[in-house]
């Protein structure tokens, strides 16, 4: 692990691997790959016992290609500008590779949230987006962040109450952030957006036998067992919505440690243990592990499917060779590193890379900003109307069959999209979509998959600078 490269070295290393495919002017792929903008800020907040500390963070603007920017903030004791960055740009490319069209921005301040009261972090992100206005790195038009590690709808509420503050006149300061409450400005479906893409994504890769073949696996879901590391808000939503479809969780990897049952393990019953403060290792199971660095050997657990959706670089040159695993599913950012990455596909195993598969999030975060510019929600000019079309459908089938329906197929048939339906469509078509738009430039380049959703993307972001008249 300590000769692992940097996270946003390894990252350029994934976009030249895929860069070599296309005929594009050396000048151009090297403006996609540089960081435009990196801004590192610190300052002094005032602590509940009266002291001062002083907290860093950065803002990171990878690719202005596209504005606003858009990327997520998270907080983490280990928060750095190369993780920034590095997110930054993946945040780029997963942008363009399913057509959401921002550019990419991540930002980060280094603290461990468990350490800080309730009025101490509200303080610290009120006074963070103050710095970012004071440096235009936020507005609806220029850079939207977003929820990410230990941001949830509270902390972006207290962040977008704090541009508002700052932006008096502003037609649209809703748009200035995502993730925010329903009540604020948020869209429904966002909380659990990112798990639910992960499921679309897995359930698209493994429907098709040609893929599934080389495994040894069946089509579907059913029946197919994942190993989670990391229960929070993508590893939990994701696992549920598996789960839901037939497939077996049996093992689960936190910070505490890791435990395997090959009986299943119900991911609702553990998520509300911890949430109500419990352990992981306090569930009964064949297997238990203490401690999350020893826990960490879960991932090399037997299942047909290993979710990492955490930590980066959590799969390292170091233990790649025993991974079992037939099926990795990224959802966290950067997971995998890129020599674990080559050591999986010279073992067969099918990767669904971090920038296709965690889109969900950045998709239903461009629905949220869509809704907040417009100040309409989905659904409330159509929804009555397609209502009232659906029941003239009905009742004309009953006019020509002469067969009556009861009360429950009208209720059931006879309604109209509410919002969180028309957010959920869209982006299952954009997962759906993005699957086989990046599974056909591997095919056609005889890549895997990773390296197909950057060619999709470096394409795309190289016809935005062409269209702008910057590189011919």
């Amino acid at each position: 692990m300590s000769n692992t490269p940097k996270f946003f070295t390894q990252v350029n290393r994934y976009f030249d691997r895929a860069a070599s495919f296309l005929d594009h002017p050396d000048g151009l792929l090297d403006q996609i790959k540089e960081c435009n903008v990196v801004y590192h800020t610190a300052f002094p907040v005032k602590m509940d016992d009266g002291r001062i500390e002083v907290i860093h963070g950065w803002r990171a603007q990878h690719s202005q290609h596209r504005l606003p920017v858009k990327g997520g903030i998270r907080l983490t004791s280990h928060a750095n500008e190369d993780e920034v960055t590095a997110l930054a740009a993946l945040m780029t490319y997963k942008c363009a590779m399913v057509d959401i069209p921002f550019g990419g921005a991540k930002g980060a301040i280094r603290v461990e949230k468990d350490h800080y009261s309730d009025a101490e972090l509200e303080r610290i992100l009120r006074r963070y987006t103050y710095e970012l206005v004071q440096k235009n790195c936020m507005g609806p038009t220029i850079d939207v962040p977003g929820p990410d590690m230990g941001i949830g709808e509270r902390e972006v509420a207290w962040m977008a109450d704090t541009y508002a503050a700052l932006s008096p006149g502003q037609a649209s300061t809703a748009g200035a952030i995502t993730g925010k409450p329903v009540s604020q400005g948020g869209v429904r479906g966002r909380t659990e957006a990112t798990g639910r893409g992960v499921y679309f994504g897995l359930r698209e890769a493994v429907s098709i036998a040609e893929d599934m073949e080389p495994l040894g696996l069946e089509t579907g879901l059913e029946g197919k067992t994942v190993v989670i590391q990391g229960l929070g808000n993508v590893g939990y939503h994701a696992g549920t919505f598996l789960a839901a479809d037939g497939v077996k969780v049996v093992g689960i990897l936190e910070r505490e440690g890791a435990i395997y049952d090959s009986r299943g393990l119900d991911v609702e019953e553990i998520y509300r243990h911890r949430m109500a403060g419990g352990s992981l290792i306090d569930i009964e199971a064949e297997e238990v592990i203490e401690g999350g660095g020893e826990g960490a050997r879960g991932l090399e657990w037997e299942c047909d499917i290993l979710l990492p959706a955490a930590l980066e670089s959590v799969i390292h040159a170091d233990n790649a060779g025993r991974i079992q695993a037939k099926i990795i599913a990224e959802g966290a950012n950067g997971p995998t590193t890129a020599d674990a990455a080559n050591i999986l596909l010279e073992r067969g195993v099918l990767m669904l890379p971090d920038m296709y598969l965690n889109a969900g999030g950045v998709t239903v975060s461009y629905f949220e900003w869509i809704k907040n510019l417009t100040h309409m929600r989905f659904g409330r000019m159509e929804r009555r109307f397609e209502a009232a079309s659906n029941e003239r459908i009905l009742q004309a089938v009953e006019g020509l069959t002469g067969k009556r329906f009861n009360g429950d197929v009208f209720e059931s048939v006879a309604v109209g999209a509410k919002e969180e339906d028309l957010v959920n469509s869209g982006l299952e078509e954009t997962m759906v979509n993005g699957y086989h738009e990046m599974r056909e430039l591997a095919r056609i380049h005889e890549a895997d998959l990773r390296t197909g959703a950057f060619i999709v993307a470096i394409r795309k972001v190289a016809l935005a600078y062409r269209e702008r008249g910057i590189f011919p």
